[in-house]
């Protein structure tokens, strides 16, 4: 039987912006419990969710101050076990995130570093190099005594130093206090970047954060992460059930990315050459096709993503909700797993519009041009939002987006959604290509067809077979379409 990682549809839960149970206007542990059935409805596999551990929410929660309790903001441990046993009961398996590159500041071990304890947890400097925080700014903050210690981050994000073989052991210690509670898995933030290079040499030129993913940066991507996810590995194939890790790696090439799915080492990386490709169709292929051999060179299964918690929504990237709902279909039909982030079955596009003084990602604070709020404004479950006073506002013209508004309707994107999730179950086989028009994508997979069109006018892309779903009329401008062919 096919491992179920290999194939699965994996919803991403942005816990803060998902559901609110107890009307705050944040979303929590119990929102999203109540929202099993619809997610169990839509047709995904497994739920991934953002992290909520204790923490002062400086990086909305990426600032860990302890990696084995849920922040009241979201729960209680008590909360997250209901959820990981409710939804094992409606067939949905849960991933959680780990956070292993950096604590809070607000962590017990980095206030003892701050008292001059300790320090060999972290990465202290009498000088800094010249790395650069993918936030903006120095990477380096002096702390009283005169040293320095190194984020990548924030500067309430302390780097831990991987050298240690306490912090290896604590976070073995971590991953095990949360498989033993149920979870099926973990995502792994920055995979690629806990191991550091001797001697922490100066790069040279600045506006680093533009190489990542680009070309080799010395902070990220160094060998040595690779031991300690084949530890990981070890751990996640000592419990029943198979339990996964998915890597959140940046890497230059996508044979470096490859190196992180190899048989013994996690079980997926995000795929962000995918993600960010622009809407053509040869660039389409070209990165379908490199991702497809890179990660099959290793025996792993591709992953495809249109859209997440760190990027415009795909809608406002590629620039219509028609061309997001073709993408959704190319996307799920592609052999391997596919990864769907929560309110992007409803169409939702990138909210431009918030108000300076509501934006609170600590990235935009340094580069206005980067902020990740406005794909983190809350989903609209009625047509008036359905939250009281959310945390970001909901849009008013979102209320024909709202899964009331959308759901059974004909045509409807939520729709589209559940149906292409549905059918996706009965897809299988190889990919193969097949001649089309420029700029149209076909291809088959067994008796199954996906046709793309790319391009602003219509084209005859019909085949003698039966319809199962389509975007808009099959060959319609930027538009998909399923068949079955003999």
């Amino acid at each position: 039987m096919t491992a179920w990682w290999r194939d699965a549809a994996i919803y991403q839960v942005y816990v803060r912006s998902f559901a609110d149970g107890n009307g705050d206007g944040i979303g929590d542990l119990i929102g999203v419990r109540d929202r099993l059935p619809y997610l169990a409805d839509l047709g995904v596999d497994a739920i991934w969710l953002t992290p909520f551990y204790t923490s002062p929410m400086a990086d909305f929660g990426y600032d860990v101050a302890d990696y084995r309790d849920v922040d009241p903001l979201f729960g209680s441990l008590a909360d997250a076990k209901a959820l990981i046993d409710e939804a094992h009961e409606h067939g949905l398996r849960v991933i959680v995130d780990v956070v292993p590159n950096h604590t809070s500041s607000a962590h017990p071990w980095f206030q003892q570093a701050l008292r001059g304890e300790r320090r060999d947890r972290y990465i202290f400097r009498d000088r800094p190099n010249d790395w650069e925080s993918i936030f903006g700014g120095p990477a380096w903050t002096r702390v009283e005594d005169g040293q320095w210690y190194l984020h990548l981050f924030d500067p309430s994000q302390p780097d831990l130093n991987w050298d240690s073989e306490e912090v290896r052991g604590e976070f073995l210690s971590i991953l095990r206090f949360w498989l033993d509670l149920g979870v099926d898995g973990f995502r792994v933030d920055v995979a690629h970047g806990m191991v550091k290079p001797a001697g922490l040499p100066d790069i040279g030129r600045g506006n680093q954060a533009r190489m990542v993913g680009r070309e080799p940066v010395p902070f990220f991507d160094n060998d040595g992460v690779h031991e300690i996810h084949r530890t990981w590995r070890a751990v996640l194939d000592s419990y029943p059930g198979e339990r996964i890790g998915v890597a959140e790696a940046w890497a230059p090439t996508p044979e470096r990315l490859a190196r992180y799915v190899r048989p013994d080492e996690l079980h997926q990386a995000f795929n962000f050459h995918y993600l960010f490709a622009p809407w053509d169709a040869a660039e389409l292929r070209a990165v379908i096709d490199s991702s497809l051999a890179t990660a099959g060179s290793v025996g792993a299964p591709t992953t495809w993503v249109l859209s997440n918690h760190d990027v415009k929504r795909h809608v406002t990237r590629y620039g219509s909700l028609a061309r997001a709902r073709a993408a959704a279909l190319l996307t799920l039909a592609l052999p391997g797993s596919a990864y769907v982030y929560n309110g992007e079955e409803l169409g939702l596009p990138e909210v431009l519009d918030l108000p300076a003084e509501l934006c609170q990602d600590p990235q935009r604070l340094r580069d206005p041009d980067s902020g990740r709020d406005g794909c983190r404004v809350p989903m609209p479950w009625t047509r008036d939002g359905g939250w009281t006073e959310p945390w970001l506002p909901i849009p008013a013209a979102w209320a024909e987006l709202s899964v009331q508004a959308q759901r059974g309707v004909p045509g409807s994107t939520l729709e589209l959604y559940r149906q292409a999730l549905r059918l996706r179950r009965e897809i299988d086989g190889e990919l193969v290509w097949h001649d089309s028009p420029e700029g149209t994508l076909v291809f088959s997979r067994g008796t199954f067809v996906c046709a793309v069109n790319l391009t602003a006018s219509p084209v005859d892309l019909g085949f003698d077979g039966e319809l199962l779903i389509a975007s808009d009329v099959p060959g319609a401008a930027d538009s998909a379409a399923w068949w079955k062919v003999k």
